[in-house]
């Protein structure tokens, strides 16, 4: 897998702590470097947690479903894409804009939505072992667009609010979905 490949699948998988982010960006009235570091920390270290889970259990199976694997790894690209997709489309009720909570960074609320936003991950790790991705880079790679988007979000949450959460995961689901259709092809028509 090259560089640009995981380097879209990071972005890809971004998308849902971006669009968290953003509504944590809406929670503070002023944003401080440790809010910040808090979302990003946890979401990006969760984000590069999970696949690393996701791809010792995955090459722990590898060889007994080498035979189907693209089709496995396509399957789960295109079911967590369109469970982003999804998402996106469906009104959201927690985005509100007049709400400011005070306890919004607490570490019960922060270790529930990494987990929450870092599923699609784990998912993506046992992807990765099918491929046999070199796990180091990708982890890293996951982890650190993470951390920049969350960031990102956090900031854009704070300025735009509401406007732009849909059409992240939107963009984040499409993205995976395309992935999944080009390792399919790959390994059906053009092997």
């Amino acid at each position: 897998m090259s560089l640009l490949e995981l380097l879209i699948i990071a972005i890809g998988l971004s998308m849902d702590t971006f669009a968290v982010s953003i509504g944590k960006g809406l929670s503070v009235t002023k944003i401080k470097l440790s809010h910040a570091l808090k979302v990003g920390l946890w979401f990006g270290g969760f984000q590069a947690l999970m696949p690393l889970i996701g791809y010792l259990l995955g090459s722990t199976f590898a060889e007994i479903v080498s035979a189907f694997d693209h089709w496995i790894a396509f399957a789960l690209l295109v079911l967590i894409g369109g469970n982003m997709i999804k998402e996106s489309l469906e009104k959201d009720d927690e985005c509100d804009c007049n709400k400011k909570h005070k306890n919004n960074f607490a570490i019960a609320t922060m270790f529930t939505l990494a987990v929450a936003t870092s599923i699609d991950a784990l998912a993506i790790g046992v992807t990765f072992a099918f491929l046999k991705v070199a796990i180091i880079p990708a982890i890293i790679t996951i982890g650190i667009t993470t951390f920049l988007f969350s960031i990102a979000g956090l900031k854009i949450g704070n300025i735009f609010g509401c406007k732009y959460k849909s059409q992240a995961e939107l963009f984040g689901g499409v993205i995976l979905i395309l992935i999944g259709l080009k390792i399919l092809l790959e390994h059906t028509i053009f092997n």
